[in-house]
């Protein structure tokens, strides 16, 4: 109801002040002790994936906190579990403004962002800061001024200090705003990361005393043959799981509307169908021995229904809070845990 009300005041701010005027607003309603008002009283099986007990199956995506600063706000609000990031080994500013956009018409966002952050070291600080005792996922990526071909270095580096901090790690290589990125999903450069991260999780969990999972965060603008190799990759370095996916550059949806051919990677509704294609193939693939997250365009309980029923375990939101608000979570908890 309250989001209802705010949601034109908030449209009508440039997409990226809004951004953080709603994460800041979430937070001071936190701390007055008000986001209890919007939490679901759902009760959810606990989902367990990966050797992870999950409470519901509804998470965060990475990309809305991007440097675990509102981290304790975010969970107020009944998530399952809270993945943050994309970082990087370096703090860098990423794209220049505006680089963010809205497409109401259509009910998706580009965003062209960048990887935008604070660097790791940063965002471990805001992790230990935090109360939060949930299952929090940590994105990695690489800086934009570090070669492609020593991008594993920076995954490394990421893996390493975010490992002790976090419940799972999500190995981002498909977002379409740092160049070169999404060429890691080449199966010729995605052995060689995947094998480094695998033989990295060995020794940091015998380190560490503990085994967090890794997974792979991949693209939905992939071909049959793409998504399989993938897929084989994934079972051969016996990766800990999958989401799929991330933006799309396919514009097919937006033509003509405004900021339709603005750069960057488009999600909401218009890539809904895309992610799921996607969802379908590796379930095919990989045949439930690697769990699959699904994440792309879920406004709806019915939405996430789909995910699930195209063979993904737990979903993940983030454009659709932008267009429904806090209500979106009891939808979906209502959709899958009743």
């Amino acid at each position: 109801m309250l989001y209802s009300l705010l949601r034109p005041i908030v449209f009508q701010m440039d997409a990226e002040r809004a951004h953080h005027f709603t994460l800041n607003m979430i937070r001071r309603l936190d701390k007055l002790g008000l986001t209890s008002l919007v939490k679901p009283r759902i009760k959810c099986q606990p989902t367990s994936l990966m050797g992870i007990e999950f409470p519901n199956p509804v998470g965060l995506a990475a990309g809305l906190d991007k440097n675990g600063e509102y981290i304790d706000a975010l969970a107020s609000l009944g998530f399952g579990f809270i993945e943050i990031g994309t970082i990087t080994p370096r703090p860098q500013p990423g794209n220049p403004q505006p680089r963010l956009f809205r497409l109401p018409e259509a009910e998706g966002i580009i965003n062209r962002m960048g990887f935008n952050n604070h660097g790791v070291d940063a965002l471990i600080e805001n992790v230990k800061k935090a109360k939060f005792n949930g299952v929090l996922g940590i994105n990695i990526g690489k800086n934009a001024d570090t070669p492609i071909e020593k991008a594993t270095e920076d995954y490394l580096i990421c893996l390493r200090k975010v490992y002790p901090y976090a419940s799972y790690v999500t190995a981002n290589i498909s977002s379409p705003n740092t160049k070169n990125l999404r060429q890691l999903q080449d199966s010729t450069e995605l052995g060689g990361l995947l094998g480094a991260l695998k033989e990295e999780q060995t020794k940091l969990a015998e380190q560490h005393g503990k085994y967090v999972p890794i997974v792979l965060k991949i693209a939905p603008d992939l071909d049959g043959n793409q998504v399989k190799a993938i897929a084989e990759l994934l079972l051969h370095y016996k990766f800990d799981g999958v989401i799929a996916t991330n933006t799309t550059i396919s514009r097919d949806a937006v033509q003509g509307m405004e900021h339709g051919d603005e750069a960057g990677g488009l999600s909401g509704t218009p890539v809904r169908e895309l992610s799921t294609a996607v969802i379908i193939q590796l379930a095919e693939h990989l045949k439930g021995e690697v769990p699959i997250i699904g994440a792309g365009g879920i406004l709806s309980g019915e939405h996430a229904q789909q995910k699930i029923a195209a063979g993904a375990s737990m979903v993940q939101v983030y454009s659709g809070l932008i267009y429904r608000g806090p209500t979106l979570i009891k939808d979906l908890l209502k959709s899958l845990c009743q």
